[in-house]
């Protein structure tokens, strides 16, 4: 039995957003490794088991052979559900070493690579995946909107690109650059929007500007 409470949760989260650099944001991080997945239940996350359902409806390849790129895997929580739907070819990056140690003990990822994203270029060659996600990293206080053509550089042509955003006072400025950029990629013709939707009780709340819960958004792209 967990003996973290939500408040624990509470303060972790808010510190790892309030740290001022990316150096001191993975050290938070690694603070948090140990730790976190308990916490994503705690908090009621539901990001990772969404995300797998999405890409799951729409991928229509061979999910056995199919090689993901998880972008801020952490822990490997993503991986995990995906796993269940059939995807069994992994390759993780994180910013964070004692997270992606956590993910390495899970046995899921056939690679895993250090790299400050948003900083550093993503470790991983063009047109290399036939998925590539990123599940609760493109917000204000983590990754730069401009990181999705990376994303979107490391997808197969005709692979898919998963994306999330919370919502929250604090991120609909940063959820409106993000959507902006998204639409100018697709009219540059580089994908097209397969879905797009917004989901209630993303996660509960940690601020005092969030009700119990806050929603978020899910975007999945296909690429040209």
């Amino acid at each position: 039995m967990s003996s973290r409470s939500f408040d624990n949760v509470k303060d972790m989260l808010v510190s790892v957003r309030n740290t001022n650099t990316a150096t001191d944001k993975m050290t938070a991080y690694d603070t948090w490794a140990e730790n976190y997945d308990q916490d994503v239940a705690i908090l009621g996350y539901k990001a990772f088991s969404l995300a797998a359902k999405m890409v799951s409806s729409h991928f229509s390849g061979n999910r056995e052979a199919a090689v993901v790129l998880d972008v801020a895997c952490g822990t490997g929580l993503l991986a995990e559900h995906m796993m269940q739907c059939g995807f069994h070819k992994f390759v993780g990056v994180d910013g964070s070493k004692l997270m992606l140690e956590e993910a390495k003990k899970k046995g899921q990822y056939q690679e895993l690579k250090q790299c400050i994203i948003g900083e550093q270029q993503l470790p991983v060659s063009k047109d290399s995946f036939d998925v590539v996600v990123i599940c609760g990293s493109l917000s204000i206080d983590h990754v730069p909107v401009c990181v999705v053509k990376e994303l979107c550089s490391a997808c197969k042509p005709g692979g898919l690109v998963f994306m999330t955003c919370r919502h929250g006072q604090d991120n609909m400025e940063y959820k409106e650059s993000l959507e902006r950029e998204l639409k100018e990629m697709e009219e540059k013709g580089l994908w097209s929007c397969v879905e797009a939707s917004e989901k209630k009780h993303w996660a509960r709340g940690v601020v005092e500007s969030e009700q119990n819960y806050i929603s978020g958004s899910m975007y999945l792209y296909q690429k040209k």
